[in-house]
């Protein structure tokens, strides 16, 4: 047997699993001085090598493609012109040669700049420069499909106990809602694991309080500035009250911004953009008078004696954005609610979401007008109305936003 079949080279260690080490196979390579036939003769012996390294003095000096070569060999008098020639008239003199500790990303990158033939040809991997063995291409792309696999499941775990967070965070909320409004249903769907949008309820002696609001953006960044955005909300409840929707949300403008950056900035200057739109209101039980501030967020009553909605539109100013004017008071609305009145608060997920025939938006006229159909039923079986309506109206379109809907009779 010739010296080359023996010329493998074992691992001692356990080798880094994001390294070019552990995608290197020991396989047997040939001196620059052996003939062709050896060549043919270990390419015939090991048909699971697709390449077949070239040294001098142990080191790697070239590359000799399996079907390149078979396919050189085959042509008519080339076994009788080349068998006892040199091995390195058919190496490809530039091939991809990487140490043994590089890493998965780095060999990469290294990979993408020499080209699609060390993809087909593999590279050959090297410790203390002297050869180590062989790595596909082939072996590369799965490694690097595993890691890709593994940081996504790292990611998506962080993301599922994000959502176990923000639902704790909200779950005090939904407690003190059901105690105090029975007839009352809250949808908080977000688009994806976590969501942009949030609710905050609290309960006083002489009326409660309640805010619904949507984040900038959905997923992991909007859940963050949910958690901003009711932090200042909570805040601004502990300084000034529930009492004034108007003041609670100027209060929560100042503190976003101020936390954001975003107080003396220009969008162009400034590194972020972000805030929310919000529904405040504080309903006085003893003058049964809800007070309401929006910002770019509607409050929707139906009285008992009448047959359509009633819509107060919030503010078109947004909270905390680098446009929303730092000093900016909203405006404070109050209407009288007599016994059995239904309110209606959503977010634009719902009112935005395309669907339909025509691929077309579900609509704020859309929703009221269900509600209203539905209106002799309890809140509960209206909320859940609407949102089956809206996955029929979905249908097979994407999730465009997160949805809360917060529908109760007083």
């Amino acid at each position: 047997m010739h010296p080359a079949f023996s010329r493998f080279r074992r691992s001692g260690a356990q080798r880094d699993p994001r390294s070019a080490g552990e995608l290197c196979q020991d396989v047997p390579a040939v001196r620059s001085d052996d003939p062709n036939s050896l060549v043919m003769q270990i390419f015939s012996s090991r048909r699971d090598m697709a390449s077949l390294a070239v040294t001098e003095d142990d080191r790697p000096i070239g590359l000799i493609n399996r079907d390149i070569f078979l396919s050189q060999m085959s042509k008519p008098f080339h076994r009788e012109l080349y068998d006892k020639k040199s091995c390195v008239a058919f190496m490809d003199k530039e091939p991809l040669v990487v140490d043994a500790d590089m890493s998965i990303e780095a060999l990469t990158f290294k990979t993408v700049e020499v080209g699609e033939k060390a993809l087909i040809d593999g590279f050959i991997v090297t410790r203390d420069g002297n050869f180590a063995g062989l790595g596909s291409g082939l072996q590369l792309l799965g490694a690097v499909a595993e890691m890709q696999a593994e940081k996504n499941r790292q990611i998506m775990q962080s993301i599922e106990y994000a959502s176990v967070i923000q639902r704790a965070m909200l779950r005090e909320s939904r407690d003190t809602l059901s105690a105090m409004l029975p007839d009352a249903s809250l949808v908080w769907e977000p688009r994806d694991v976590v969501g942009g949008d949030f609710y905050h309820f609290a309960s006083f002696s002489d009326g409660w309080f309640g805010a619904v609001a949507d984040c900038t953006g959905h997923g992991v960044p909007g859940a963050f500035m949910t958690l901003l955005a009711s932090a200042s909300l909570s805040q601004a409840l502990e300084q000034i009250g529930p009492r004034d929707p108007a003041a609670l949300l100027a209060a929560v403008n100042r503190n976003v911004k101020a936390l954001m950056g975003q107080a003396n900035s220009t969008a162009e200057a400034s590194q972020s953009n972000d805030g929310l739109d919000a529904a405040f209101f504080w309903f006085d039980a003893s003058q049964r008078q809800l007070h309401f501030a929006g910002a770019r967020i509607a409050l929707n009553v139906l009285l008992p004696d009448v047959a359509q909605f009633e819509t107060i539109a919030g503010d078109r100013m947004g909270v905390g954005y680098v446009d929303s004017l730092v000093d900016y008071e909203w405006n404070l609305r109050t209407v009288s609610l007599p016994p059995g009145s239904l309110l209606f608060v959503c977010t634009d997920g719902l009112i935005d979401q395309i669907g339909g025939s025509k691929n077309i938006s579900f609509g704020r006229r859309r929703a009221l007008s269900l509600i209203a159909q539905h209106r002799a039923e309890p809140a509960p079986a209206i909320g859940e109305s609407l949102r089956h309506s809206l996955g029929e109206w979905q249908a097979t379109q994407a999730r465009r936003d997160d949805v809360t809907l917060f529908c109760a009779r007083v």
